[in-house]
């Protein structure tokens, strides 16, 4: 089964300085159908103005993973990490017992779009930590993060994958997903086809029972956000 949680349906979060669209509920947008799925709580689909961002707050017993699709990011930390994100790599800060940080667009001149991506760990407390990748774009399906930060993988803390997805026009990729696992598939631009349902930028699909996934591109070159994850969070 694949149900689609369309991009216009989502969640709207209007702050001046933060336009956004959230999957899921978070902040001042609640819906008890879309808490989120398994360990998976949070997707924010952020554009932040130019030098604006997130001032210097505080998270704990989180996964926390930022792909920026557009600009650069500064990011500040409260375990000494002061270093800039560029569209393309992916950052995982993993909370533990607590961390603060602050995210601000790093240039004056573009606006900074990013996907925010919370997940909920297998492990509490213990030190925090911070981990930033870029992994190139490669065509086909890959591993960017895992539990055992295999193949030089981030390394997160739950049973869970994040997987990169990249197609050119009319290519395909597949993925056997475990029995009684769940996906989650985050499109970001192009139209997607998973299995026999069409996807468009900003759409979701959570897949349950079905251990095979398709992902086919059509005419435009395709970039998605796969999750495999377990059946309970």
């Amino acid at each position: 089964m694949i149900t689609v949680r369309k991009a216009e349906e989502r969640g709207r979060g209007h702050y001046g300085w933060l336009n956004t669209h959230y999957s899921f509920s978070f902040a001042n947008y609640y819906d008890p159908r879309f808490m989120g799925v398994s360990a998976l709580r949070v997707i924010n689909d952020d554009i932040i103005a130019p030098g604006a961002g997130f001032d210097t707050h505080g998270h704990r017993d989180m996964e926390i993973i930022t792909y920026v699709t557009s600009g650069v990011i500064a990011h500040k930390d409260s375990v000494g990490n002061v270093t800039e994100l560029p569209a393309g790599e992916f950052q995982l800060m993993s909370a533990g017992s607590g961390i603060r940080h602050s995210e601000f667009n790093a240039r004056q001149d573009q606006e900074l779009t990013l996907l925010q991506i919370w997940i909920e760990p297998n492990q509490f407390g213990g030190k925090p930590g911070y981990q930033q990748k870029a992994f190139g774009m490669r065509n086909g399906l890959h591993e960017v993060i895992t539990p055992d930060g295999r193949d030089g993988t981030l390394k997160i803390k739950q049973d869970a994958r994040l997987l990169h997805l990249l197609l050119q026009p009319n290519e395909t990729a597949e993925m056997i997903l475990g029995k009684q696992r769940i996906a989650y598939v985050q499109l970001i631009k192009g139209k997607l086809k998973l299995n026999d349902i069409e996807l468009k930028p900003g759409d979701g699909g959570a897949v349950q029972r079905i251990e095979q996934l398709v992902f086919a591109s059509c005419d435009e070159a395709v970039e998605a956000i796969v999750f495999d994850l377990p059946p309970h969070a």
